[in-house]
């Protein structure tokens, strides 16, 4: 098993945020998408800080029955849940929490270019991550960390896959 990299909601916020100043900086774009779960809290702080209508895409990726199983199939929802407008889909961002091996932010890519609704309207997408793993093969436009190995990243809200309601309840009296 890989080495574990636990983070805490402030290293976390803090991360979030450089990589909102490094798009700050760099970048100009129209629309945040975010790849979920993933990128759930992401865009969420991003939207807020650079002031920019949000859109999401869900893809299932992993299988099996524990959080670290191997990365199985992609699995795209039909449709974007956004309220952005077309025109805003001109410059995308692409955000994902973590550049693993790569291929969803690839696959990400592709779907985005041939999805109906806003395929016309896409001038120009870059990609977005708080974490590179070194035997990544995809290299994100903006990324604040990039690891010189692959430890399995423990993000704060993960540890909720493994509680019960009924244990929240219990701890919550």
């Amino acid at each position: 098993m890989a080495d574990k990299l636990i983070i805490s909601f402030e290293e976390y916020n803090k991360i979030v945020e450089k990589l909102a100043i490094e798009i700050h900086k760099n970048y100009n774009p129209t629309v945040l998408i975010g790849i979920m779960r993933g990128a759930a809290p992401i865009i969420d702080i991003l939207s807020r800080i650079l002031k920019l209508p949000i859109a999401y895409i869900v893809i299932q990726s992993y299988s099996g029955k524990g959080m670290e199983d191997q990365q199985g199939q992609l699995m795209f929802a039909r449709e974007i849940s956004s309220l952005a407008s077309s025109k805003d889909f001109q410059k995308v961002l692409l955000i994902d929490d973590l550049s693993d091996t790569g291929l969803t932010l690839n696959k990400s890519i592709e779907w985005l270019k041939n999805y109906g609704p806003t395929k016309n309207f896409i001038k120009e997408i870059k990609t977005a991550c708080l974490w590179k793993k070194k035997s990544s093969t995809f290299e994100p436009d903006f990324c604040p960390i990039k690891l010189e190995s692959d430890p399995w990243i423990v993000q704060p809200t993960e540890h909720y896959e493994e509680l019960t309601i009924e244990e929240i309840v219990e701890r919550n009296k």
